[in-house]
């Protein structure tokens, strides 16, 4: 994972955000999925952070504890999810398709696993969906 703060160049606000890799940022730059959360223009661009060095004591470094924090609040979101959800593992776009154009179909919460280009596709039909993080229940 890498952190980026981004800048708009129309507005010119300034945000941080999280992507999987400098690669992920390019490519969601390229298929315009990235856009200002104020005035919602597509012109974004990144720009230079300081690096996040581990230091010795990094078990007692403040990072750790907001680290873990943040893992603990995506677990909770994970389990409403699992809980509450319906898993449709890589079916995800047909799913959302399918519950979005039948209208006669009970709606129900879905969730799985969808390529970047599936996401793209849903949000040009109109088609809401949301992405978070997934922390695999094997990781610490």
């Amino acid at each position: 994972m890498i952190k980026y703060l981004l800048n708009c160049k129309n507005c010119r606000l300034e945000f941080e955000s999280w992507f999987a890799s400098s690669k992920e940022f390019d490519k969601l730059k390229k298929l315009k999925l990235l856009n200002c959360q104020q005035c919602n223009s597509q012109k974004i661009e990144k720009s230079l952070m300081r690096p996040n060095l581990a230091s010795s004591n990094f078990k007692n470094d403040k990072g750790s504890k907001n680290s873990k924090d943040v893992k603990k609040k995506l677990r909770e979101y994970q389990k409403f999810i699992k809980e509450n959800f319906e898993y449709v593992g890589e079916n995800f776009a047909y799913e959302a398709r399918s519950i979005h154009y039948n209208k006669n179909k009970n709606k129900k919460n879905i969730y799985g696993k969808a390529s970047i280009e599936d996401i793209k596709d849903l949000k040009e039909e109109g088609i809401e969906t949301s992405t978070i993080p997934w922390i695999e229940d094997k990781e610490n």
